[in-house]
């Protein structure tokens, strides 16, 4: 009996001294390292919104994202103040940099271009990606987007291949032949109302899956559908306090549903990948291709440790690139598309030019490299609109950047909207579509004020499917405008809404008619 009782109270003690410590643990981190920062700011003359014990600004915010989305909005290009209505009210309160607090995470908030330069071109060793929250991870794992160090210098190398050169000539046809699919659906919606949003959620999920993988949408739907319910929850969650300590011994239930929902996906990546290796097997196919697959396969079976990757680096890089490879681009081309609509002089001058270069011919990469107004338009959709909301970098040690002295693990939170909208870089007209802008390239628009436009990030982890984006763009707008001129529906309301990337709240609803200036129409079809 005597031996249960000290049994039973050595238990409690265990249990007791152990919460003590999670207590502790839980006051140092969301208590006293947020007031050791603050002050250290506030020293230097960055100040912002009160911290709130564990949850820092995100009941703030999210208060005021849920103010602004409720009120409507009518068909202006000014869109900041409702997509991050915070970010504006802060930068106008307490200046161009400020701190804010993501739970019991620092930010520094900044729209000062040479603090940007500084940050985004400095090499990984000084500001690093930051370790992707744990939903984002189950999303894109340790891919391209998210890792750092060697791993992320040798899957850019991959990357660098597919996505430059001659290899990115190379994929033009596929793209060709994925809009061609797209416009045949179309051919009997003519003065139809058609929502673009969806119809370019499919057109670049089709893209990237025969650019890529190799195959088509239908084969990697199952993938599409999980990874548009994992982002629907890493969206849930985007501005959710969570304590630190205890977030890694509980599990919620978003946590448990996002670990089965990535288990599926990678599941699937894997019979695509068996699929490829049997191919090769069976003598089907004499090698495992020259596309984003083939390499990752490629360097998953080569016996040189520096080029090598794991299995789940393979898996990782596949859920990035169906991911993000889709996601931006079908951004990019609605939002585009909605310009052009609301903007009928552009439309036209897009539409002679696409006349002049391809006449009734496909698209071909000669021909899309000289398309210098559609250029325009598409820099200044980027600028208005860009598709990534920012861009966060950590402090990897107690460092100096520029007058600014910052702790290590603090993290530096850059809004590409504000930038983009700021009139203080691109004049009182800011908020206007002037593709004009950018008549003379992208440097003299900016003023060689490289910071101000940074749609694509900027430096080291400038994104590799850049060139790739604007040349699908490029594409999908030229063989649209051969065929149709775009008018906006009634039905449409303006409504950007900031989540994985600027989406429409409620989708983009346009009126296709026959373009009179060409037959194309008649078969719907390109002249090969």
């Amino acid at each position: 009996m005597d031996f249960m009782v000290k049994l039973s109270i050595l238990f409690v003690t265990s249990v007791s001294l152990y919460l003590l410590i999670v207590l502790l643990k839980v006051l140092h981190e969301c208590w006293w390292v947020p007031r050791r920062i603050q002050r250290m700011l506030n020293s230097q003359g960055i100040k912002g919104p009160p911290y709130e014990f564990i949850h820092g600004n995100n009941k703030q915010v999210n208060k005021m994202r849920k103010e602004a989305l409720s009120k409507p909005l009518g068909l202006t290009h000014d869109i900041f103040p409702r997509c991050f209505p915070h970010v504006r009210s802060w930068l106008n309160l307490y200046g161009k940099n400020y701190l804010t607090w993501d739970g019991a995470q620092a930010q520094v908030v900044t729209v000062d271009p040479e603090l940007i330069k500084e940050v985004l071109k400095n090499g990984e060793q000084i500001f690093p990606k930051r370790k992707p929250k744990i939903l984002v991870s189950m999303l894109v794992g340790e891919g391209l987007l998210t890792s750092f160090g060697e791993k992320w210098a040798k899957q850019r190398r991959l990357a660098n291949y597919v996505f430059h050169g001659e290899s990115l000539k190379n994929m033009t046809p596929a793209v060709i032949a994925s809009v061609e699919t797209m416009l045949d659906k179309w051919k009997d919606m003519e003065g139809k109302e058609i929502e673009i949003f969806e119809e370019f959620r499919l057109l670049t999920s089709e893209v990237i899956s025969r650019t890529a993988f190799g195959s088509s949408y239908l084969e990697g739907e199952k993938i599409f559908d999980l990874l548009k319910k994992l982002s629907g929850i890493v969206v849930q969650n985007m501005y959710k306090s969570r304590i630190p300590i205890l977030s890694k011994l509980w599990k919620d239930t978003d946590e448990i549903e996002s670990k089965k929902l990535a288990k599926e996906v990678e599941d699937s990546v894997m019979e695509i990948v068996k699929k490829r290796e049997n191919k090769v097997g069976s003598g089907e196919a004499e090698s495992l291709g020259c596309d984003f697959l083939g390499l990752l396969v490629n360097a998953f079976h080569d016996s040189d440790e520096k080029t090598k990757i794991s299995l789940q680096d393979l898996i990782d890089e596949c859920k990035t690139f169906y991911f993000a490879g889709q996601e931006t681009t079908n951004s990019l081309l609605a939002w585009a598309v909605l310009v052009l609509a609301v903007h009928g002089d552009w439309q036209e001058k897009a539409r002679r030019e696409v006349i002049e270069i391809f006449g009734n011919q496909n698209p071909h990469s000669q021909g899309i490299a000289k398309l210098k107004i559609m250029s325009m338009i598409i820099y200044e959709t980027l600028r208005l609109y860009t598709p990534v909301n920012g861009q966060i970098r950590k402090v990897a040690s107690d460092t100096q950047v520029g007058k600014l002295v910052v702790p290590a693990n603090i993290e530096f939170w850059i809004p590409n909207m504000a930038l983009h909208h700021d009139p203080n870089l691109w004049g009182e007209d800011a908020n206007a579509f002037k593709p004009e802008r950018f008549e003379e390239g992208i440097g003299k628009a900016t003023k060689y004020n490289a910071a101000a436009y940074i749609p694509f990030g900027m430096g080291p982890r400038t994104c590799v499917g850049m060139s790739f984006a604007i040349n699908e763009t490029k594409t999908a707008l030229s063989m649209i405008l051969q065929r149709y001129s775009i008018a906006l529906s009634p039905a449409y309301v303006h409504s950007p809404l900031p989540l994985i990337t600027l989406r429409p709240q409620h989708g983009i609803q346009v009126l296709l008619n026959s373009n009179p200036s060409s037959n194309l129409n008649d078969k719907n079809k390109c002249s090969p």
